[in-house]
């Protein structure tokens, strides 16, 4: 499974770097129709970026992932055996395969932000025993959530106010966008544009 997420969205990297102004001219719902996103759609005129780099740290394990997770076009499947490490459910140490959208999201975020401080997870992958547990003894935790599917994150990014990280998140519409400030994280998913 981790090889067909990389692979399908290596596939959509390739098909936008041939097309990067067909892509453009039909904006974001149209790749998003598709079920990809690419970042940088914004402007036709900008350098195309030749590699991407995040920093992640599981506030739960201390564990992190720095580094490049594309290159070139391509998606690094070492990296995201890394990243599945990192996000993996620090309950159960279950490991899932983690939509290289949802990087993507972050590194659109952080230059957006122009804050590139590691970002602090909260929660990655949840396996179904973590959600249905955490659904009893919490609010706001979906039947059917994405971070089952490894479509979620939930992160905060110091150096930026947890308003501005939600905001931020809103304007790229791609995908959904929950505010939790008790809980001091804002939920970033690769499903349907929405936000609470």
């Amino acid at each position: 499974m981790d090889n067909d997420l990389i692979r399908k969205n290596n596939e959509a990297a390739a098909a936008y770097s041939a097309d990067r102004r067909g892509f453009l001219k039909h904006g974001l719902l149209f790749s998003a129709a598709l079920g990809f996103w690419m970042p940088g759609l914004a402007r036709a005129d900008e350098q195309p970026v030749e590699a991407r780099n995040l920093h992640i740290t599981n506030i739960h394990t201390n564990e992190s992932f720095k580094g490049e997770y594309w290159n070139d076009g391509e998606y690094l499947p070492d990296a995201f055996g890394e990243i599945k490490t990192v996000l993996r459910d620090y309950r159960t140490n279950q490991k899932f395969p983690i939509d290289p959208r949802l990087m993507d999201i972050l590194f659109v975020l952080q230059h957006r932000l122009q804050n590139f401080e590691p970002f602090n997870v909260f929660s990655g992958y949840r396996s179904p025993a973590t959600n249905a547990m955490l659904r009893e003894t919490t609010n706001g935790v979906a039947r059917g959530s994405l971070h089952m599917q490894g479509q979620a994150i939930d992160i905060n990014l110091p150096g930026t106010r947890l308003t501005s990280l939600h905001k931020a998140g809103i304007r790229l519409k791609s995908g959904g966008v929950g505010f939790y400030p008790a809980s001091d994280f804002v939920h970033i998913d690769t499903g349907r544009v929405r936000n609470w």
